[in-house]
């Protein structure tokens, strides 16, 4: 494999996707996902399973790839042995896989998700985009209420075109971009000093320009079929679009890729994605921009 396609390779288009195979009670569900997906968007699938290769588990693999209908012909089986999430993400690097599917863990008797800790970790070092599927079914749920983050970051508007890119895709009835602003940092910007006249219009100018900053970048959208609004709210990052999403009863949230370099403020205050990942809201997606 050429891995200088790496390099700046855009997030969008699709071409190869990539599912770990567990052998969990949902693995047949994840599959057919990874299925309906693949169709969507003409990529090539491939099924990665990190552990040992036996003939019971080829044939189990077998009759649940002919249940959703995988043609073996058009998609490749990867057997290895290894420390699951660095032969996983190597096995993506290796084969310039473009999105990663994972199935997320129901906590039993509450309707709440959570992350193993091969996922979590996978979800923060990934170097492609990743799918957390929170409630895969035989009958998959379509996509057709999506969230996306629109916080002030040069990820974000690759983060928004590819999820507009997804959403034209599937066929996603609307998609809200909403950008966070921080309460924290909008305290600790104000001083003690400050008038309660002055700090009321501090909030306001922070608000409108964070409202101008995502407006310019919807209007330059082709948003096709697909509904496109924007949303301002406020709260913790990550904790706020993550209830936001809940409460909208949205079926995909998209969110940028962790920031490998993170500065005071990130390091003091938990990272955004740690509160999504702590409690899904929904089924998530991690763009990996590859800047």
């Amino acid at each position: 494999m050429d891995l200088n396609k790496l390099k700046k390779r855009p997030s969008f288009p699709i071409e190869t996707i990539a599912v770990a195979v567990s052998f969990s009670p949902n693995c047949q569900f994840i599959l057919t996902e990874a299925k309906r997906l693949t169709d969507a968007l003409e990529a090539s699938l491939l099924l990665l399973h990190i552990g040992d290769k036996t003939t019971a588990k080829e044939k189990e693999l077998d009759e649940q790839m002919a249940n959703v209908g995988i043609d073996p012909n058009q998609s490749r089986v990867i057997w290895m042995d290894g420390e699951p999430v660095d032969t996983i993400l190597k096995l993506c690097k290796l084969n310039i896989v473009d999105l990663l599917i994972l199935g997320a863990l129901e906590k039993e008797n509450i309707l709440k998700f959570y992350m193993g800790s091969i996922a979590r970790n996978i979800s923060r070092k990934a170097k492609c985009s990743v799918l957390l599927l929170t409630n895969p079914s035989e009958q998959p749920q379509k996509f057709k209420k999506i969230v996306v983050n629109g916080v002030e970051n040069p990820k974000t508007i690759h983060t928004i075109n590819t999820s507009l890119y997804l959403a034209k895709k599937i066929k996603a009835k609307e998609l809200i971009v909403v950008n966070e602003i921080n309460i924290i940092g909008l305290a600790m910007a104000l001083s003690d000093s400050s008038t309660a006249p002055q700090t009321k219009e501090i909030k306001k100018n922070i608000t409108d320009e964070s409202e101008e900053t995502l407006q310019s970048i919807l209007n330059k959208l082709d948003n096709g079929e697909v509904k496109v609004s924007d949303k301002i709210i406020k709260g913790k990052p990550g904790y706020a679009i993550s209830k936001f999403a809940k409460d909208k009863k949205a079926d995909l949230l998209v969110i940028n890729s962790p920031d490998t370099h993170l500065n005071v403020f990130d390091r003091i205050f938990t990272h955004d994605i740690e509160y999504i990942l702590a409690k899904l809201p929904c089924n998530l997606l991690i763009v990996h921009s590859r800047l």
